[in-house]
């Protein structure tokens, strides 16, 4: 069996990252070995440092070995020494510099490290069309070394069709995610009824969380905005009950390589109002027959972003031509990405 490094998080519903969800997703299926490495990835401690080159000394050379990214492209140090002797191959969900809540000088050391990591690795995975575009023209890759594994969803039976009223975003609520614009757009209907439930982690960045809550406060939303918090990854959990019982997902991203929430939701009959950013177009999708499952607005734009949800709750019309959309739109489930990941892996263990 292929190893599969992966953060020692990976388990943790606290933390239940898209990446996470993609990892044990695919190594159940692909049939991988997750080697968990305990660290504060993507910039790792000594003992986490040590802690990974152990766990990558242990595997034989020549073996076929994926890597999450998040361990291993900060690292290059580490890393890159293994890459030599190992068919090293990167998952990378998120390029390490693109965080928009980082500083300038910080994304720029980031984007080196990923870098020498990437060029010294065997294949690299990307997790979307359009991630697969921005790592080789940020890292200057061969385009032939990076492949293409977008995640899959769980077929589900769609909602009941309710009044629109109902919103969800599901994202960890941090900066990048936007929840500071949904909830400054929601301050502009408040003469409409609906409720807003924004699931996800609340302790990656504390300072925003609150932030997000008094933003609620301010504007009298408090009892219409509610965090409660992750909630157990689909399926057959809470938030898959809580996808059941809303009417429209709404992901305000100021940054996103996939958006596997977007997918999640469009599996259930649900469309979805997301930014008008990176792979969320492609993401969202079309129809065989051309249809958009849901609207785009460009992102930081509170004005749009409002406007969009007002149309959303007073137009019968758009909501059923949505909903239809959303219902038809094709997608890949986890068999499929996994078999996909598999096949590629059993590939590049091919000869040299």
């Amino acid at each position: 069996m292929i190893p599969f490094v992966v953060p020692s998080d990976v388990d943790d519903v606290a933390l239940a990252s898209g990446g996470n969800v993609y990892d044990r997703r695919v190594s159940a299926v692909a049939g991988l070995t997750p080697v968990p490495v305990a660290g504060r990835w993507p910039v790792p401690d000594t003992a986490s440092r040590v802690a990974l080159d152990r766990a990558l000394a242990e595997v034989p050379d020549g073996t076929v070995t994926l890597v999450d990214g998040l361990v291993a492209c900060g690292v290059p140090a580490v890393v890159v020494p293994h890459a030599r002797r190992l068919r090293l191959v990167v998952l990378v969900h998120m390029p390490l510099g693109d965080d928009t809540a980082l500083p300038g000088e910080r994304a720029a050391e980031l984007d080196a490290l990923e870098r020498e990591t990437l060029r010294a690795a065997f294949a690299v995975v990307a997790t979307s069309r359009w991630a697969w575009r921005r790592l080789t023209g940020l890292h200057r890759l061969d385009p032939e070394r990076v492949h293409v594994v977008e995640p899959g969803t769980d077929p589900a039976p769609p909602g009941d069709g309710g009044d629109g009223t109902r919103l969800l975003c599901v994202a960890a609520i941090v900066p990048r995610k936007g929840q500071d614009v949904l909830v400054e757009a929601l301050a502009g209907l408040a003469d409409l009824p609906w409720t807003c439930t924004c699931v996800g982690s609340v302790d990656r960045d504390p300072e925003f969380v609150g932030w997000v809550r008094d933003l609620a406060r301010r504007h009298g939303l408090a009892g219409r905005v509610t965090l409660p918090g992750p909630l157990a990854p689909l399926p057959g959990t809470e938030l898959a009950a809580l996808f059941a019982e809303s009417d429209l997902l709404v992901l305000p991203s100021r940054q996103e390589t996939f958006g596997m929430v977007v997918t999640e939701a469009l599996a259930r009959g649900m469309p979805v109002l997301a930014s008008d950013v990176d792979a969320l177009p492609e993401t969202v999708g079309r129809t065989a027959a051309g249809a958009v499952p849901g609207l785009l607005v460009p992102p930081d734009d509170v004005p749009a972003l409002t406007a969009a949800l007002r149309r959303w709750l007073t137009e019968p019309r758009l909501r059923e031509r949505l909903r239809d959309a959303a219902r038809k739109r094709e997608l890949t489930d986890w068999a499929g990405a996994g078999d996909r990941l598999a096949v590629l892996l059993d590939d590049l263990g091919g000869p040299r």
